[in-house]
């Protein structure tokens, strides 16, 4: 789901966080992709085109047609993608699984009711409300990219949380998602629209934390406090709380504690809001260590054709052209940038929660109301 409106905060208020970028120009960068979110763009996609692109015998194919085709854009212009699939979900995130499940329900209903009224619009609208990432769907990709030569991570849990780790370890540039929640997770620098099909012509968009922060006047607790209020996968929004208002409530009183002893806030929290619980996941997400650097390998040619030709039906000549141009580029990006050898600098985040905190604590010592609190660290 993302965080509803926090793209929205950062374009007003810290605007020069905020950039467009070209493939070309990631050349001989390393990215950790959120596969989840990329296989459903692709699903999407196909149908909002009218179109279903299946086997003879119904088994879907428009995820793989546009996992292949834009990983081998990307390997093309130099970009050195890992794709990071999701594990098991955090018990927290049980509520929101459900309201998926009763959206799909109506939605199913709807798609029925469209299909005997000969509603083509509306058909349309609700068969892509329905596009789901099974496991076979998962399960597919993954064979069809390690077959790529291209890396691939399973999370043990939430695959932005997976992403934004490695970004902060330094084990690639970036992570990719279009969940906005990964900045919460601390990923230095996010990526949107990178896998986005190019016949939706979105721009890729790249986003860097550490001037999020300092646009904002915010610490990472704080963002990540923003993002709570505002509505998460873990927990609900505070009804009357949006964007704008969520953004000033945190940055004057500094957390989500202060924040909902104003009578104007505390009205509109849910009934047992497990806010602190939803912070701790952001704060410490489940994770694994990638000890070993990552290896991008020559493409297995014969063994893409008999997956994606003799199984899943593609044209052999359009498969052997795409394992061709990875054969091709397996040699490019693999120059080294000169500001690779130059980490993003987290320490801001980190002087400034100190600060933050040191801050909260001197206005609490003299009394101050959420009026008189520090507008936060920079």
């Amino acid at each position: 789901m993302g965080i509803k409106g926090l793209k929205q905060v950062i374009a007003d208020r810290a605007p020069a966080a905020l950039r467009t970028v070209e493939m070309p120009q990631l050349v001989g960068r390393k990215v950790a992709i959120d596969a989840s979110t990329s296989l459903y763009q692709f699903l999407v996609a196909v149908r909002s085109e009218g179109q279903s692109l299946a086997t003879s015998e119904g088994h879907t194919t428009s995820h793989l047609i546009g996992l292949l085709y834009r990983t081998v854009s990307m390997v093309e212009s130099g970009l050195k993608p890992v794709y990071v699939f999701d594990g098991k979900p955090p018990t927290m995130k049980g509520g929101e699984l459900e309201k998926r499940r009763e959206k799909r329900e109506k939605a199913e209903a709807s798609l029925k009711e469209a299909e005997e009224e000969g509603n083509d619009d509306e058909i349309l609208k609700q068969s892509k409300r329905l596009a789901k990432v099974t496991p076979e769907i998962n399960d597919q990709a993954r064979r069809l990219l390690t077959l790529m030569g291209i890396p691939i991570v399973t999370a043990p849990c939430e695959a932005e949380a997976q992403c934004a780790a490695l970004a902060k370890a330094g084990k690639v540039w970036a992570a990719a998602s279009q969940d906005m929640d990964t900045l919460l997770f601390g990923a230095p620098v996010l990526l949107r629209n990178l896998t986005a099909p190019a016949a939706r012509k979105l721009p890729i968009e790249e986003i860097r934390l550490e001037e999020v922060l300092g646009g904002l006047d915010y610490t990472l607790n704080q963002l990540i406090d923003l993002g709570i209020v505002l509505g998460c996968d873990y927990c609900d929004s505070i009804r009357g709380v949006g964007p704008k208002s969520g953004y000033e409530h945190i940055r004057a009183c500094t957390s989500i504690e202060e924040a909902i002893k104003l009578d104007k806030v505390a009205k509109g929290v849910p009934e047992d809001w497990p806010y602190t619980a939803a912070r701790e996941l952001f704060r410490n997400p489940e994770v694994v260590d990638q000890a070993d650097d990552f290896v991008w390998g020559k493409p297995d040619v014969e063994g893409m054709v008999q997956f994606l030709v003799g199984e899943m039906e593609f044209s052999e000549q359009r498969v052997r052209s795409a394992a061709a141009k990875l054969e091709k580029a397996a040699g490019k990006g693999q120059q080294v940038r000169i500001d690779s050898f130059f980490k993003v600098s987290t320490k801001r985040g980190a002087a400034a929660d100190a600060k933050g905190a040191a801050a909260a604590k001197r206005t609490k010592a003299s009394g101050g109301g959420a009026k008189g609190r520090p507008r936060g660290a920079k």
